[in-house]
């Protein structure tokens, strides 16, 4: 994520490994690869400590500014705690005059959780995602429950050796199931719900993070987890052990 202050805009380190979206420019001149669809890895992050009304104006205008320039805009992070009190208090009006509308809100959570027992469920086989074809199941997954287009999903993920062999991503298949009736590590939120509410309702989206939690820890002996959860995550999260710790506003372009 190439970052200078006021603000990072970000692409994710799915790009390191990636020999379809090369970097560079004519004469040897650096620019940015292209943009990818998935939305959550095409984002413009604000970085100002207790930024105030006014520098919060500004910044909201240049993060507009910088988002109508991109072929694809995604998403605007704002972190709350980032702001002094006076700029909370403005932060609705201040983007609507900005030009950027409200796409959904979430909370940054944390927790010294780990290690986790391993689960089991009665339903429910894990996988880690290894090959291409899980990947790809993964991208759809989360696709559905966002109210992303496949397709969004699919160029964020599709081809990526880092969440094929660095990432503890999991797949959850139930019994009986094939291949359309998988749940993947965490429960997503955006969209119409139906999908996420099914997950929820099942137990999945605890066990399959559980999961990905506990075979994590256990290759790589770490004891703090971190996570950026939507509203429909939140409780899934809490149970596990997560404390919230910043309130996060996703703001987009309108249509």
């Amino acid at each position: 994520m190439p970052c200078s202050a006021p603000f990072c805009a970000g692409r994710s380190g799915v790009d390191a490994d990636r020999a379809r979206h090369p970097v560079g420019g004519p004469a040897g001149k650096p620019s940015l690869p292209p943009a990818l669809r998935f939305a959550f890895w095409n984002c413009v992050t604000l970085t100002d400590v207790g930024a105030d009304p006014d520098l919060l104006e500004e910044r909201l205008h240049a993060a507009a500014e910088t988002m109508r320039a991109k072929e694809l805009p995604g998403f605007l992070w704002l972190f709350e705690d980032l702001l002094d009190d006076a700029a909370r208090d403005a932060l609705a009006v201040a983007a609507k005059r900005a030009g950027l509308d409200h796409a959904f809100p979430g909370t940054g959570m944390a927790g010294d959780l780990l290690p986790l027992p391993e689960p089991t469920h009665p339903h429910l086989t894990f996988e880690r995602v290894t090959t291409e074809d899980q990947l790809r199941a993964y991208a759809d997954i989360n696709s559905r429950a966002y109210g992303f287009e496949l397709a969004d999903g699919r160029d964020g993920l599709l081809g990526s050796g880092l969440w094929k062999n660095d990432v503890f991503a999991y797949l959850a298949r139930r019994a009986g199931g094939g291949r359309g009736e998988r749940a993947d590590r965490r429960l997503p939120v955006r969209g119409p719900g139906r999908h996420r509410a099914v997950l929820a309702a099942a137990g999945y989206g605890e066990a399959v993070t559980r999961k990905a939690m506990h075979e994590g820890a256990r290759a790589t002996g770490l004891t703090r987890a971190t996570l950026h959860a939507t509203e429909a995550g939140r409780p899934v999260y809490e149970r596990i052990g997560f404390l919230p710790n910043s309130p996060i506003h996703f703001h987009e372009l309108p249509d």
